[in-house]
């Protein structure tokens, strides 16, 4: 009889050992989960460079949570731009099911739907807080999941850069005459402004604007803030540095899915995707919001960059047109007119408020 205990006990702490090492097993060794313990493979393609610092880390950040969270029933393998489909090939790619997958940013798709602009940023629009109020708290992510649905594809949040920087320039900008004629990388709804102001807007790779900057090709460059701007060395092309960036207030980073491979995942792993986004949306906000802090004093400091601010004629400029351009986003369809119309709304709900929590 206490050959039989002493066996039994060593069976079972051989068995708790291997599901301490699993973290996966109940008293009888099998999957708390009741799911098998087949492994789930997906690709994720992405609109940045590979290990892009805060864009590109922040898809694999997501990648790695799903498959923390997962405890490994789901792997996604992170693509970087141009590895697997083309960067503005990725909405395309994850509604035809090729990858499971897509990390990008939501105005990247307004050739498509103009309407998409409103999940990514608009000029003069919501800041990161509150763009994440309204997706989460004000209804913004349903119809950001209505305007997807008819190409199988569903959008979470899943980053966000925070207020950008205006951009670089190569000489001072002193009044609206200044913008007359002005070759600028600025892409999206902000290139328009520019160009209904009078400028030049150029779309430009990230990987090119260094160079397109240091050899006159253009006189500005916009593209991030301090955190990505340091690193690619604007710095060194132009000494003049902008602010605020008035073009995207808040920018919301998305994480876009498959339909039909969601469909096919248990309730439980649909969830866990779904919170890994949210984990996702949340770290990158508090990396940049620590990253552009650092950087823009290593800029100053160090490098004797100029930051100043746009003129209030330049701004004030660049919000009437501003306020036009987006209200043509959503006449597009009655979609459009609802999305429009409840971004609005939450933004001029917002404005009260804002004006409190940030007179300090």
């Amino acid at each position: 009889m206490k050959r039989r205990d002493f066996v039994t006990a060593a069976g079972a702490a051989t068995l708790l050992t291997a599901c301490g090492e699993s973290k996966n097993c109940d008293s009888e060794g099998s999957s708390q989960t009741g799911q098998s313990h087949e492994v789930i493979n997906w690709t994720m393609a992405t609109t940045w460079p590979p290990g892009f610092q805060g864009l590109g880390t922040g898809a694999e950040y997501l990648a790695e949570q799903i498959n923390r969270l997962s405890n490994g029933r789901i792997k996604v393998k992170v693509y970087g731009a141009g590895e697997l489909v083309p960067a503005l090939q990725v909405f395309d790619a994850v509604s035809s099911g090729s990858v499971e997958m897509g990390h990008g940013v939501a105005y990247y798709w307004k050739g498509k739907l103009p309407a998409a602009s409103f999940f990514g940023s608009v000029p003069f629009g919501l800041n990161a807080q509150e763009m994440n109020s309204w997706l989460l708290k004000g209804g913004g992510l349903e119809l950001w999941q209505e305007l997807y649905a008819p190409y199988s594809v569903i959008p979470m949040p899943a980053g966000n850069t925070d207020l950008q920087m205006a951009g670089w320039f190569n000489k001072e900008i002193n009044s609206l005459e200044d913008i007359q004629g002005l070759k600028m990388r600025i892409p999206g709804l902000g290139g328009e402004v520019l160009k209904r102001a009078g400028g030049t807007p150029e779309l430009i790779a990230g990987g090119e604007i260094f160079s397109a900057l240091e050899l006159g090709r253009i006189d500005a460059a916009e593209f991030v803030g301090p955190y990505n701007d340091l690193a690619l060395g604007f710095y060194k092309a132009a000494k003049f540095y902008y602010y605020p960036g008035w073009h995207e207030p808040g920018t919301t980073l998305e994480a876009i899915i498959n339909q039909q491979a969601m469909d096919k995942l248990p309730q439980d792993l649909q969830e866990i995707v779904r919170t890994a986004c949210l984990v996702a949306n949340a770290d990158m906000l508090a990396e940049f919001s620590k990253q552009n802090s650092d950087a823009l004093k290593t800029l100053v400091e160090k490098h004797n960059v100029k930051v100043k601010r746009l003129p209030e004629d330049v701004l004030n400029k660049f919000e009437e047109i501003s306020e036009i351009l987006v209200a043509e986003q959503g006449e597009h369809n009655e979609l459009s007119k609802r999305i429009y119309q409840s971004y609005l709304n939450f933004k001029t709900s917002s404005l009260e408020w804002r004006k409190i929590n940030q007179s300090l």
